[in-house]
Protein backbone atom coordinates (compact mmCIF):
# COMPACT_ATOMS: atom_id res chain seq x y z
CA UNK A 1 0.00 0.00 0.00
CA UNK A 2 1.53 3.33 -0.97
CA UNK A 3 0.47 6.73 1.41
CA UNK A 4 1.33 10.11 0.76
CA UNK A 5 3.22 11.56 4.06
CA UNK A 6 4.35 14.74 4.81
CA UNK A 7 4.27 15.11 0.60
CA UNK A 8 6.71 11.96 0.07
CA UNK A 9 5.85 8.40 -1.05
CA UNK A 10 5.44 5.66 1.95
CA UNK A 11 5.01 2.15 1.15
CA UNK A 12 3.47 -0.29 4.49
CA UNK A 13 2.54 -3.71 3.90
CA UNK A 14 -0.94 -4.73 4.77
CA UNK A 15 -0.74 -8.57 5.34
CA UNK A 16 -2.19 -9.36 2.39
CA UNK A 17 -5.54 -7.85 2.90
CA UNK A 18 -6.35 -4.43 1.69
CA UNK A 19 -6.32 -1.87 4.21
CA UNK A 20 -9.64 -0.69 6.33
CA UNK A 21 -9.78 2.30 8.24
CA UNK A 22 -12.69 1.22 9.71
CA UNK A 23 -11.35 -1.62 11.34
CA UNK A 24 -9.03 -1.64 14.51
CA UNK A 25 -5.44 -0.42 13.20
CA UNK A 26 -2.52 -2.14 14.01
CA UNK A 27 0.98 -0.63 13.58
CA UNK A 28 4.30 -2.51 13.09
CA UNK A 29 7.82 -0.36 13.22
CA UNK A 30 10.81 -2.40 12.05
CA UNK A 31 14.33 -1.62 13.56
CA UNK A 32 17.47 0.17 12.43
CA UNK A 33 18.49 -0.65 8.63
CA UNK A 34 15.60 -3.65 7.90
CA UNK A 35 12.29 -2.48 6.48
CA UNK A 36 8.90 -4.08 6.56
CA UNK A 37 9.76 -7.43 5.30
CA UNK A 38 10.43 -8.04 9.11
CA UNK A 39 7.45 -8.45 10.25
CA UNK A 40 5.98 -10.89 7.57
CA UNK A 41 4.12 -13.64 9.38
CA UNK A 42 3.37 -11.41 12.41
CA UNK A 43 1.49 -9.05 9.89
CA UNK A 44 -0.08 -11.50 7.30
CA UNK A 45 -1.55 -13.54 10.91
CA UNK A 46 -3.32 -9.91 12.37
CA UNK A 47 -4.36 -9.33 8.74
CA UNK A 48 -6.40 -12.34 8.61
CA UNK A 49 -7.67 -11.97 11.81
CA UNK A 50 -9.60 -9.03 11.75
CA UNK A 51 -6.94 -5.92 11.83
CA UNK A 52 -6.05 -3.64 9.75
CA UNK A 53 -2.24 -3.78 9.58
CA UNK A 54 0.22 -0.86 8.04
CA UNK A 55 3.87 -2.70 8.57
CA UNK A 56 5.52 -0.09 7.16
CA UNK A 57 8.63 1.36 5.69
CA UNK A 58 10.17 4.07 7.54
CA UNK A 59 11.15 7.07 5.42
CA UNK A 60 14.67 6.37 3.75
CA UNK A 61 13.86 2.49 3.87
CA UNK A 62 12.71 -0.19 1.82
CA UNK A 63 10.01 1.21 -0.55
CA UNK A 64 9.51 4.44 1.27
CA UNK A 65 11.53 7.61 0.03
CA UNK A 66 13.93 9.44 2.31
CA UNK A 67 15.82 10.96 3.50
CA UNK A 68 15.88 8.89 6.79
CA UNK A 69 14.53 10.79 9.99
CA UNK A 70 17.30 12.10 12.05
CA UNK A 71 15.94 12.04 15.51
CA UNK A 72 13.18 9.49 17.40
CA UNK A 73 11.51 12.42 18.20
CA UNK A 74 11.46 12.83 14.15
CA UNK A 75 10.52 9.58 13.44
CA UNK A 76 7.30 9.36 16.04
CA UNK A 77 5.66 12.55 14.26
CA UNK A 78 6.23 10.64 11.17
CA UNK A 79 4.16 7.65 12.85
CA UNK A 80 1.14 10.38 13.81
CA UNK A 81 1.76 11.80 10.31
CA UNK A 82 0.99 8.12 8.82
CA UNK A 83 -1.92 7.57 11.39
CA UNK A 84 -3.80 10.72 9.54
CA UNK A 85 -2.80 9.79 5.70
CA UNK A 86 -4.33 6.45 6.49
CA UNK A 87 -7.39 8.10 8.21
CA UNK A 88 -6.33 6.30 11.39
CA UNK A 89 -7.66 7.74 14.52
CA UNK A 90 -6.35 5.25 16.82
CA UNK A 91 -3.97 2.17 16.27
CA UNK A 92 -1.94 -0.55 18.47
CA UNK A 93 1.33 -0.46 17.82
CA UNK A 94 4.43 -3.05 17.56
CA UNK A 95 7.46 -1.76 17.33
CA UNK A 96 10.62 -3.84 17.12
CA UNK A 97 14.64 -2.50 18.60
CA UNK A 98 14.68 1.43 17.31
CA UNK A 99 10.76 0.65 16.07
CA UNK A 100 10.30 -0.05 19.62
CA UNK A 101 11.53 3.15 21.21
CA UNK A 102 9.52 4.59 18.28
CA UNK A 103 6.32 3.11 19.48
CA UNK A 104 7.08 4.28 23.53
CA UNK A 105 7.57 7.76 22.61
CA UNK A 106 4.41 7.75 20.46
CA UNK A 107 2.22 6.61 23.14
CA UNK A 108 3.99 8.51 25.70
CA UNK A 109 3.36 11.83 23.16
CA UNK A 110 0.06 11.03 22.35
CA UNK A 111 -1.55 8.06 24.57
CA UNK A 112 -5.42 8.47 23.83
CA UNK A 113 -4.59 7.59 20.83
CA UNK A 114 -2.39 4.45 20.94
CA UNK A 115 -4.94 1.09 22.21
CA UNK A 116 -1.81 -1.26 22.78
CA UNK A 117 1.79 -1.39 23.03
CA UNK A 118 4.09 -4.27 22.33
CA UNK A 119 7.93 -3.50 22.81
CA UNK A 120 10.87 -6.22 21.28
CA UNK A 121 13.93 -5.97 21.97
CA UNK A 122 14.10 -3.02 23.89
CA UNK A 123 15.96 -1.71 27.17
CA UNK A 124 15.91 1.70 29.30
CA UNK A 125 18.55 2.89 26.95
CA UNK A 126 20.15 2.13 23.68
CA UNK A 127 23.40 3.10 23.53
CA UNK A 128 25.65 1.94 20.29
CA UNK A 129 29.32 0.07 20.37
CA UNK A 130 31.59 3.61 18.91
CA UNK A 131 32.96 0.43 16.51
CA UNK A 132 29.54 -0.48 14.56
CA UNK A 133 28.71 3.92 14.55
CA UNK A 134 31.43 4.70 12.79
CA UNK A 135 31.77 1.19 10.38
CA UNK A 136 27.74 2.37 9.66
CA UNK A 137 29.06 5.98 8.79
CA UNK A 138 32.53 4.64 6.77
CA UNK A 139 32.37 1.13 5.89
CA UNK A 140 28.41 -0.56 5.84
CA UNK A 141 29.56 -4.09 4.93
CA UNK A 142 31.39 -4.38 8.09
CA UNK A 143 28.98 -2.99 10.18
CA UNK A 144 25.97 -5.32 8.56
CA UNK A 145 28.63 -8.19 9.65
CA UNK A 146 28.47 -6.67 13.19
CA UNK A 147 25.32 -6.28 13.34
CA UNK A 148 24.91 -9.82 12.03
CA UNK A 149 27.00 -11.31 14.49
CA UNK A 150 25.57 -9.39 17.62
CA UNK A 151 22.21 -9.78 16.73
CA UNK A 152 21.62 -13.72 16.68
CA UNK A 153 21.66 -16.35 19.57
CA UNK A 154 24.52 -19.09 19.58
CA UNK A 155 21.96 -21.12 17.87
CA UNK A 156 20.80 -19.54 14.90
CA UNK A 157 24.76 -18.98 13.92
CA UNK A 158 24.15 -22.90 13.35
CA UNK A 159 21.10 -22.88 11.42
CA UNK A 160 17.77 -23.83 12.70
CA UNK A 161 15.37 -21.88 10.93
CA UNK A 162 11.68 -23.16 11.50
CA UNK A 163 11.32 -22.95 7.75
CA UNK A 164 13.66 -25.85 6.00
CA UNK A 165 16.31 -24.04 3.77
CA UNK A 166 15.79 -20.60 4.77
CA UNK A 167 19.40 -19.19 6.87
CA UNK A 168 18.62 -16.89 9.86
CA UNK A 169 21.37 -14.81 9.99
CA UNK A 170 21.91 -14.80 6.03
CA UNK A 171 18.75 -13.26 5.46
CA UNK A 172 19.36 -10.67 8.26
CA UNK A 173 22.66 -10.22 6.71
CA UNK A 174 20.63 -9.51 2.75
CA UNK A 175 17.94 -7.81 4.38
CA UNK A 176 20.78 -4.60 6.12
CA UNK A 177 22.44 -5.32 2.93
CA UNK A 178 19.85 -3.95 0.21
CA UNK A 179 19.06 -0.81 2.95
CA UNK A 180 19.29 2.26 1.13
CA UNK A 181 22.78 4.38 1.53
CA UNK A 182 22.87 5.95 4.73
CA UNK A 183 20.12 5.01 6.46
CA UNK A 184 21.81 2.60 8.82
CA UNK A 185 24.39 4.86 10.33
CA UNK A 186 20.97 7.67 10.45
CA UNK A 187 19.15 5.23 12.79
CA UNK A 188 22.24 4.26 14.75
CA UNK A 189 22.90 7.27 15.70
CA UNK A 190 19.29 8.20 16.92
CA UNK A 191 19.03 5.60 19.08
CA UNK A 192 22.43 5.96 20.64
CA UNK A 193 21.39 9.61 21.09
CA UNK A 194 17.88 8.49 22.87
CA UNK A 195 17.95 9.11 26.71
CA UNK A 196 14.00 9.35 27.89
CA UNK A 197 13.37 5.76 28.27
CA UNK A 198 12.44 5.99 31.98
CA UNK A 199 9.98 9.13 31.17
CA UNK A 200 8.38 7.78 28.39
CA UNK A 201 7.53 4.62 30.16
CA UNK A 202 6.16 6.31 33.18
CA UNK A 203 3.69 8.20 30.35
CA UNK A 204 2.05 4.81 29.12
CA UNK A 205 -1.64 4.59 29.89
CA UNK A 206 -2.17 1.49 27.74
CA UNK A 207 -1.45 -1.94 27.95
CA UNK A 208 1.74 -3.16 27.13
CA UNK A 209 4.13 -6.42 26.44
CA UNK A 210 8.06 -6.22 26.72
CA UNK A 211 9.40 -8.90 24.21
CA UNK A 212 12.69 -10.36 24.65
CA UNK A 213 15.39 -12.29 23.85
CA UNK A 214 17.13 -15.22 26.20
CA UNK A 215 20.50 -14.35 24.51
CA UNK A 216 19.95 -11.26 23.27
CA UNK A 217 23.24 -9.14 23.99
CA UNK A 218 21.89 -5.45 22.70
CA UNK A 219 19.13 -4.70 24.28
CA UNK A 220 19.11 -7.56 27.57
CA UNK A 221 16.17 -8.84 28.81
CA UNK A 222 17.48 -7.71 32.47
CA UNK A 223 17.44 -3.79 30.70
CA UNK A 224 13.93 -4.66 29.35
CA UNK A 225 12.67 -5.57 32.40
CA UNK A 226 13.89 -2.44 34.49
CA UNK A 227 11.97 -0.37 31.94
CA UNK A 228 8.67 -2.46 31.81
CA UNK A 229 8.51 -1.85 36.25
CA UNK A 230 8.02 1.80 34.90
CA UNK A 231 4.91 0.77 32.80
CA UNK A 232 1.69 0.11 35.10
CA UNK A 233 0.39 -3.08 34.18
CA UNK A 234 2.98 -4.49 31.86
CA UNK A 235 3.56 -7.76 30.82
CA UNK A 236 7.29 -9.30 30.43
CA UNK A 237 8.50 -12.33 28.25
CA UNK A 238 11.18 -13.75 27.45
CA UNK A 239 12.23 -15.86 24.29
CA UNK A 240 14.53 -18.62 24.90
CA UNK A 241 17.00 -19.54 22.21
CA UNK A 242 16.70 -15.87 20.89
CA UNK A 243 18.59 -13.25 20.28
CA UNK A 244 17.91 -9.49 19.36
CA UNK A 245 15.64 -10.12 16.18
CA UNK A 246 13.23 -12.14 17.54
CA UNK A 247 10.74 -12.18 14.60
CA UNK A 248 13.34 -14.29 12.38
CA UNK A 249 14.76 -16.30 15.44
CA UNK A 250 11.59 -17.31 16.85
CA UNK A 251 9.11 -16.69 14.78
CA UNK A 252 6.38 -18.41 15.93
CA UNK A 253 6.88 -17.34 19.51
CA UNK A 254 6.95 -14.08 18.73
CA UNK A 255 3.37 -14.26 17.02
CA UNK A 256 2.13 -16.45 20.05
CA UNK A 257 3.40 -13.50 22.18
CA UNK A 258 1.62 -11.02 20.25
CA UNK A 259 -1.50 -12.97 19.80
CA UNK A 260 -1.27 -13.30 23.71
CA UNK A 261 -1.53 -9.51 24.05
CA UNK A 262 -3.46 -8.37 21.00
CA UNK A 263 -5.84 -10.87 20.39
CA UNK A 264 -8.27 -10.94 17.03
CA UNK A 265 -9.41 -8.00 16.53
Amino acid sequence: MLLTVEGREVYAGTGGRPFAPERPALVFIHGAGLDHTCWQLQSRWFAWHGWSVLAVDLPGHGRSTGPPRESIADMVAFIEALLDAAGVAKAALVGHSMGAIVALEAAAKAPTRVSHLALLGIASSMPVHPNLLKNARENPPAAYDMMTGWCHSPPAKLGGNTAPGLWITGGSRALLGQGQQGALAVDLAACDAWKSGPEAAAKVQCPTLFLSGESDVMTPARKAAELAKLVPGAKSITLPRSGHIMMSEQPDATLDALIAHLGAA
